[in-house]
């Protein structure tokens, strides 16, 4: 929603994966937020410390809001939970709406169609969120085409 917590863990946890898969020239990451509130702000302290601990580094990421020209930019534009889908389909030109899809649904073996939003609870919710992002973007990083060249 506010590009602090879910979406710039997930950015820096994909961005990560790529570097380490040596595609990180091939990829091109980005996180937004349905709502413009936080524009300009870095990640949520709690979610730098937490993703710090994993080897993620979050300090260069700064909040924006989703604009129209990213569905036409972006293969895919990944949401966090259902009222984001809404918001991001409302606003997705009806041609370009397969490209909005849920992140969890690159890790169906979590049982999870959401990541939760952890930024009114306590530490564990930033774990919670760390270990989805990072089972979703192990799943996307395999079902790039990049992974598999015809």
């Amino acid at each position: 929603m506010g590009n602090i917590c879910r979406s710039p863990t997930a950015h820096g946890v994909m961005r990560a994966k790529l570097q380490a898969a040596g595609l990180a020239d091939r990829v091109e990451v980005d996180s937004a937020g349905t709502h413009a509130y936080h524009v300009g702000e870095a990640p949520d302290p709690r979610s730098q410390a937490h993703a710090r601990q994993r080897g993620v580094d979050l300090s260069d990421l700064r909040a924006r809001a989703l604009d129209d020209a990213d569905f036409a930019a972006f293969d895919l534009v990944l949401v966090m939970d259902d009222a984001n889908f809404r918001a991001a389909t409302a606003r997705c030109p009806l041609a370009l709406r397969p490209r909005v899809r849920r992140l969890m649904d690159f890790a169906p073996q979590t049982g999870r169609r959401e990541v939760p939003d952890p930024y009114y609870g306590g530490a564990q919710g930033f774990d919670e969120v760390l270990d989805l992002v990072d089972a979703a973007c192990e799943g996307l990083l395999q079902a790039l085409p990049l992974r598999h060249p015809a």
